[in-house]
């Protein structure tokens, strides 16, 4: 007689479905992660719940309309540009100009098996965006069934 291993292959655990969403290019900084300024990038946490992945990103300062949030062929990509330009004039003359020019973008690979795309959802609030990334329903833990014993 010969058992054979039990497995969850085609269900992956939540530690593994963490793992993937953060492993690959997640700080690919060559091609993905910038700042075109010189300055530090926004810091992000993310969290995983059992519906959801969570990003938040820290960027004080900024406007929902400064925000560019795409996703593509599971590549999600965060970006900012915003511009500030002030003159003062005296006459014809330019007695001062101040141009303040910031930007970023950071981009995490994201499996398409783990997280529903059509629903992904942002909002800013009080200097951080916050990124919902809802996972599908077939990747959610499943309740611990108990087996009535005949």
């Amino acid at each position: 007689m010969t058992l054979s291993k039990l497995s969850n292959n085609w269900l992956p655990s939540v530690p593994s479905i963490f793992d993937r969403f953060l492993d690959g290019e997640l700080m690919d900084w060559n091609r993905t992660n910038y700042s075109s300024t010189d300055t530090t990038l926004p810091a992000v946490n993310i969290r995983e719940t059992d519906d959801e992945f969570l990003v938040d990103v820290a960027a004080p300062g900024l406007t929902k309309e400064d925000f560019r949030v795409h996703y593509d062929n599971g590549r999600l990509t965060i970006s900012s540009e915003k511009r500030n330009e002030m003159e003062e004039k005296e006459g014809a003359r330019v007695s001062r100009q101040e141009f303040s020019y910031q930007s970023f973008q950071r981009s995490f690979t994201v499996s398409e098996d783990i997280v529903d795309a059509e629903r992904i959802g942002a909002i800013y609030e009080n200097g951080i965006l916050h990124l919902t990334l809802p996972k599908r329903e077939e990747v959610k833990p499943k309740p611990v069934k108990q087996i009535e014993i005949f």
